[in-house]
């Protein structure tokens, strides 16, 4: 086993420091995506999950245009702490847009959303043309 010499204990406290400083002064122009979960929920309608911690519903937009579902939102950077006070900040701030192209079998006129615990719940359900249907077989006599 080789002996290390640890020449200068502050290093890593100095390279935190200058993370810190560094996204400090770019944390809002950084985009980040939150990420998300879509799924068919048997045959009533399609889901989409989004991950957006932090954020008031006064700050996410959603559209539903031309066959196009928009998720729009900006994650604001908390003023409540003081620069100095971090010691290291690594989720990311800023403005976000998310487009999904919907399937002609949804009815964008009746898509509905719910924000709770941090996560967005869009449902979007699928015409009734679009349910599969039963079709019961007679026997001709």
């Amino acid at each position: 086993m080789a002996i290390v010499r640890w020449t200068d204990p502050f290093h890593e406290f100095a390279h935190l420091q200058n993370s810190i400083n560094r996204v400090f002064s770019d944390h809002t122009s950084q985009t980040w995506v939150p990420p998300v979960d879509i799924f068919q929920n048997g045959n009533k309608e399609v889901v989409l999950k989004a991950e957006l911690p932090d954020m008031n519903r006064a700050d996410i937009d959603i559209t539903v245009e031309n066959g196009t579902l928009t998720l729009k939102g900006e994650k604001k950077f908390s003023a409540e702490t003081k620069e100095e006070q971090f010691h290291r900040i690594e989720r990311r701030y800023g403005a976000f847009t998310r487009s999904f192209s919907l399937p002609e079998t949804v009815d964008a006129g009746k898509v509905a959303a719910e924000y709770k615990n941090g996560v967005l719940t869009i449902t979007l359900p699928l015409r009734e043309e679009a349910k599969p249907r039963q079709i019961k077989v007679e026997v001709a006599a």
